[in-house]
């Protein structure tokens, strides 16, 4: 399961609205989350190469069942996956992220989202690709080859959609539907039921990029971010 750059909207560079750009401020460093690690039976996780480069593990955030939710507290930015859970061909995974207290652990939006694409998990060639969604009205596409990589030009900049939801101030509930899709040819990423962005697959799989859009799918949660996870599933198109 793979993301492809390919701009089937020609209007992703304006929608890269001021808004949108302030999201990428200077991070704060990740915390360590006390009593962490995963909790639920057969899930995994692996943090982001830079975290690990900063002596961050696993439990230094926190996966965890809470009623029918899987709650997520980081911590570093992490992925997190069931080895059970596997897509080919053409499919869509979704899942419904709710973070009860916007910015509740940090200074500025973090995002949330779906992976796609795992390959080598665990280790460190693995690559994936994932769609996040902000809190603040914005989304981004982002990829490990195991090398960082976007498949659009508007590089590590959230891009801005009147389809993704806006928590009414720091500490107000918000919640996306967040849906991956992949064909033979392209690669999606639907928000609350509108696609915010579809890539060529030539622009996610390749040279530095995904092996194939084949491969474990899961979560991913930025640094410093609590979320709930309900609904991730997989189905065949």
């Amino acid at each position: 399961m793979r993301l492809v750059y390919g701009l089937t909207f020609a209007v992703a560079a304006a929608l890269v609205v001021p808004s949108a750009l302030s999201a990428q401020q200077p991070q704060e460093a990740a915390r360590k989350v006390a009593g962490g690690g995963i909790s639920i039976p057969g899930w995994q996780g692996q943090v982001d190469p830079q975290e690990a480069k900063a002596g961050m593990t696993v439990d230094n955030g926190k996966l965890a069942m809470e009623g029918q939710a899987m709650k997520v507290t980081t911590g570093p930015a992490i992925v997190y996956w069931n080895p059970k859970n596997v897509a080919a061909g053409s499919y869509t995974v979704k899942a419904t992220f709710n973070e009860p207290q916007f910015q509740n652990v940090n200074d500025h939006p973090h995002p949330y989202g779906i992976f796609v694409g795992g390959n080598d998990m665990g280790t460190p060639n693995m690559t994936l690709v994932y769609c996040s969604a902000y809190g603040n009205g914005t989304y981004i596409m982002r990829g490990f080859g195991p090398a960082v990589f976007y498949p659009y030009p508007a590089a590590r900049r959230p891009v801005a959609n009147a389809a993704i939801n806006k928590a009414a101030g720091v500490g107000q509930p918000v919640k996306q539907d967040i849906a991956v899709t992949v064909t033979p040819t392209n690669v999606s990423c639907s928000i609350n039921g509108t696609v915010v962005g579809t890539y060529d697959k030539a622009a996610v799989v390749g040279d530095g990029k995904l092996k194939s859009l084949d491969g474990i799918y899961g979560i991913r949660f930025a640094h410093n971010t609590d979320g709930m996870v309900t609904g991730l599933s997989m189905t065949k198109n």
